[in-house]
Formats: C-alpha cells, sequence, structure tokens
C-alpha cells in the first residue's frame, strides 16, 4: 500500500482530538488526511491499480467514515470489478449521508441495472429526475444504462426460445 506513515499517523492523531459529532458536521469539514488518502485512490484507481485504490479508498474512509466521495469511489471500484451488489450497498451508504446525491443515486441505479433489478433502477431514475430537473449528464447516463440492460435482457430471452428445425429428405 503506498498510503505514507506520516499521512497515517496524521489520521490517528487527529482521529484523537475531540470534534463536533458526525451528524453536525458538514461535508466541507471532512479531514485533510482522509480527503489525501481518497486522492491517493484516485491516483491508483487512474493508474488501473483497483487494489491500491480500494486500499487507499478504505484508509480514507478510516480517517472519516463521512467521506461520501471516498464511498463513491469505492462504488465505482466494485462497479468496475463487476460487483454491482457490492456497488449498490455502498451508494446506499452514501445516500444515508446525502439522499440527494446524484453521483450516487444515479450509481446506484446504474449498479442495480447492471445487476437485472430494471425497475428498481426506473425508479432510481425517476427519483434522480425530480432531483435534477435539468437534464444531468448522470441522469442521461442512468437513461443509457438501463436501456442497455433491458436490450442484454431481451437478446438473452430470444436466445432461450426453441428455434424450429427445418430438415430437407434426401432421396
Amino acid at each position: 500500500m503506498r498510503i505514507s506513515f506520516l499521512a497515517l499517523g496524521a489520521g490517528l492523531v487527529l482521529a484523537s482530538l475531540p470534534v463536533a459529532s458526525d451528524a453536525q458536521r458538514a461535508d466541507r469539514e471532512i479531514s485533510p488526511v482522509s480527503v489525501a488518502l481518497q486522492a491517493e485512490g484516485l491516483d491508483a484507481q487512474q493508474a488501473g491499480d483497483l487494489d491500491g485504490a480500494i486500499d487507499a479508498y478504505e484508509a480514507a474512509l478510516t480517517a472519516d467514515p463521512r467521506n461520501r466521495s471516498a464511498i463513491i469511489a469505492l462504488a465505482q471500484v466494485a462497479r468496475a470489478q463487476g460487483l454491482p451488489g457490492k456497488a449498490i450497498g455502498l451508494y446506499r451508504d452514501a445516500l444515508t449521508l446525502d439522499p440527494n446525491d446524484i453521483v450516487a443515486l444515479t450509481g446506484q441505479g446504474e449498479a442495480l441495472a447492471d445487476k437485472g433489478a430494471l425497475e428498481l433502477a426506473r425508479e432510481k431514475l425517476a427519483e434522480a429526475q425530480r432531483i435534477c430537473a435539468d437534464k444531468c449528464p448522470q441522469v442521461a447516463a442512468l437513461e443509457k444504462t438501463i436501456a442497455a440492460s433491458a436490450e442484454k435482457r431481451v437478446v438473452a430471452a430470444e436466445a432461450l426460445v426453441p428455434k424450429t428445425v427445418v430438415t430437407t429428405s434426401q432421396n
């Protein structure tokens, strides 16, 4: 793991200081150590090192469990790894911190669509459209994901339909 011991030590010191309760802390008050660790995670993710990204994002959440961006980043890594169920749970955690987070809401909708839960994905889409009155790019991406997942289900269903076999008799 590429997390510096200095940053980790600073996180332990900061974690021991008295602070306002988690419910009272605003998002902008996320621990600087957590933000720095999240940045390391993003660097690792962009370099294709998903395991390193996970380590850094989890360390960021250890430093400050209210770092919603780190939770969302973990969810995005889970989707990239083909783990939509894990991503759904992580997005749920982020939405617990802010139910109107459009990135978490549409991300959860995309993960639901990946898993084949199209009706639930459509519910997330309706909720996202309500929150984002102007057409947000995240809403458009969710619409595309749902459409693509629906198309895959139709193609898969057609593959299950028995085909008529025509044989010709040779004399």
